[in-house]
């Protein structure tokens, strides 16, 4: 049973933890101190995982949590500065816990010498909080557990929400006119490097694919060898193509406005029922140099849908599905690609995988999908109240 400990109560509901009063809770997290909802309230509430609702002016009960959501993780602030000194004392004498939970995958052991050095400077024992990352790097380091936040996320945005059952693609054996789906909506100059270098083959001639929004951020603005975890100069004509598809962009391959696509709820059924395989963007190829797995809803969107896939991002992503329970095609896809921590050389492997399917009977190859495709399906849409228990002991064995 998860306790958790709340400062205060807002219309009969815990109001979060360090973050700013406000009247309407959309958009909390997105600005300083980028604190917000706690997500694991949400989902334990969706799954019936138990769980108690505490103030800290009541009795604490034993192994209470008080719990922060970190819409991002601030190294120029000092969460301990803004508790309370009531929260300060009951950390100090243990008989609170501080739980960051923070569903992103940069680097979590940044975040572990910044919060070490806050409890060296407020002379608060060391193991007195625990953070939850969706960084497998959080299984290596001690108070540190990973969890795959975004899996239950994707869940109650598409399988129930707000008490509503959400309607989603079955799979099915009936022939299909694309070969591939790649849909990227944020720019990044990795992203661009796929996109262009799978242009290039022509391997997007026959495929739902978009590139939408092109921010000139520090990254857009400085061109495709900075901020770019691939190198490009082993791809002939690579940098010039890239440059000229950023500056065409955006493309499209729906009607769907730009707000539309950030609403992980909606999707267009053609991209999954009419498609065979979907070419996966993921938010990092590499996160934050750890060589370790971040896995976001993008990954999670065909398994709902009922698609196989191949995947552009962090090493060691297939696996990690493998240990969750679901299947990676791996009698159908080259995925040797998946265990190179070389962003190079995975790049490289990851589209040779993709040319390697174009080249075959894509009906016949799905059809060699089936079973796993159905397994992955019904494993998304089950309840996660076994992904929770797990989480609930792997931070009471810590």
């Amino acid at each position: 049973m998860f306790n958790f400990v709340f400062d205060r109560c807002v219309n009969g509901k815990p109001y979060p933890n360090l973050a700013p009063m406000v009247d309407n809770q959309t958009g909390l997290g997105d600005s300083y101190p980028w604190i917000g909802p706690l997500r694991l309230l949400y989902f334990v509430q969706d799954h019936a995982y138990p769980y108690t609702i505490n103030y800290i002016d009541q009795s604490i009960p034993d192994h209470a949590y008080y719990p922060i959501g970190l819409g991002y993780f601030s190294h120029d602030i000092d969460y301990f500065s803004l508790m309370s000194t009531q929260v300060i004392d009951l950390l100090r004498t243990q008989q609170l816990t501080v739980l960051f939970y923070y569903h992103e995958g940069d680097g979590p052991h940044h975040q572990k010498r910044r919060l070490d050095q806050l409890c060296m400077t407020h002379q608060l024992p060391a193991d007195c909080y625990q953070f939850v990352s969706g960084n497998t790097m959080a299984r290596q380091l001690d108070g540190f557990v990973y969890f795959p936040d975004h899996e239950l996320f994707y869940w109650r945005n598409s399988v129930v929400k707000d008490g509503q059952a959400m309607p989603g693609c079955d799979p099915h054996q009936r022939t299909r006119t694309r070969q591939f789906t790649a849909l990227s909506r944020i720019h990044k100059w990795w992203r661009a490097t796929a996109m262009a270098r799978l242009h290039q083959l022509k391997l997007l001639d026959s495929s739902y694919w978009s590139y939408n929004t092109i921010t000139m951020s520090d990254d857009a603005s400085t061109g495709p060898l900075r901020f770019n975890p691939i190198q490009i100069w082993p791809f002939k004509n690579l940098e010039s193509d890239m440059e000229q598809f950023v500056a065409g962009a955006p493309y499209s391959c729906d009607t769907l406005n730009s707000d539309s696509h950030n609403q992980h709820w909606q999707y267009v059924p053609e991209h999954y029922e009419n498609a065979y395989c979907n070419l996966v963007l993921e938010t990092f190829f590499d996160a934050d140099a750890t060589n370790c797995t971040f896995i976001s809803e993008k990954t999670f969107k065909p398994i709902r849908h009922g698609q196989p896939f191949v995947i552009f991002g962090t090493p060691n992503t297939l696996t990690t599905l493998k240990e969750l329970g679901y299947r990676t095609f791996d009698h159908a896809v080259d995925n040797s690609y998946d265990q190179h921590c070389d962003n190079t050389e995975r790049f490289k492997r990851v589209v040779a995988a993709v040319d390697q399917l174009a080249r075959l009977d894509l009906h016949a190859w799905y059809q060699s999908c089936w079973d796993d495709v159905v397994h992955n399906q019904q494993l998304f849409l089950a309840p996660k109240y076994d992904r929770l228990n797990s989480l609930y002991l792997n931070l009471t064995s810590k």
